[in-house]
């Protein structure tokens, strides 16, 4: 069940990034038509695209893993049995902790502050807050951590019992 609601939350956060990316495009064109027709650009476009790649990224995370897509080489794991296998999809998912673990652990402060002290990027024409993009980083680094954790879950899973697992990250997610 939980595994279930943390493919629905990534579900809802890849279309949440697809839509971003989506108005991204048109503020981009904007930009440019405005600097070219006009002579003025769309002011803050710099700011908002910065602060929007590190969204997207984030949001799209949790998807990355749960759908195979994040850095994975079957090079050497095709070469082992099914116990090796997922041995080696432990060890990756415990990699894969650990690492945005402390994403998520180096994040809580700064996110506190961004919500607290007001923070924003940019200087003069716009001045974009940083906690949504905070925010994003923390919330999406701890569904990969989570998406990690049910991925180590069925590899300890196929390890004991020396029959493969149904792969939750081997078939992408469908919308």
């Amino acid at each position: 069940m939980l595994e279930k609601l943390n493919a629905s939350v990534v579900r809802a956060l890849l279309a949440a990034a697809a839509v971003i990316i989506f108005l991204l495009g048109f503020l981009v064109c904007a930009d440019i038509f405005g600097r070219a027709i006009f002579n003025s650009p769309v002011k803050g476009t710099p700011e908002m695209v910065s602060m929007s790649i590190v969204i997207i990224c984030f949001l799209l995370a949790g998807y990355s893993v749960q759908s195979g897509s994040m850095i994975y080489t079957d090079v050497f794991s095709s070469m082992f049995r099914v116990r090796g296998r997922a041995f080696a999809q432990l060890l990756s998912a415990v990699l894969g902790i650990l690492f945005f673990g402390l994403i998520v652990w180096g994040s809580y402060e700064p996110t506190l502050y961004a919500w607290v002290s007001g923070e924003y990027e940019g200087e003069g024409a716009l001045r974009v807050p940083a906690f949504p993009a905070r925010t994003v980083v923390l919330i999406g680094a701890a569904l990969v951590v989570v998406s990690y954790c049910f991925i180590a879950i069925h590899a300890v899973r196929a390890l004991i019992t020396g029959r493969a697992a149904d792969e939750p990250h081997s078939a992408p997610i469908q919308l």
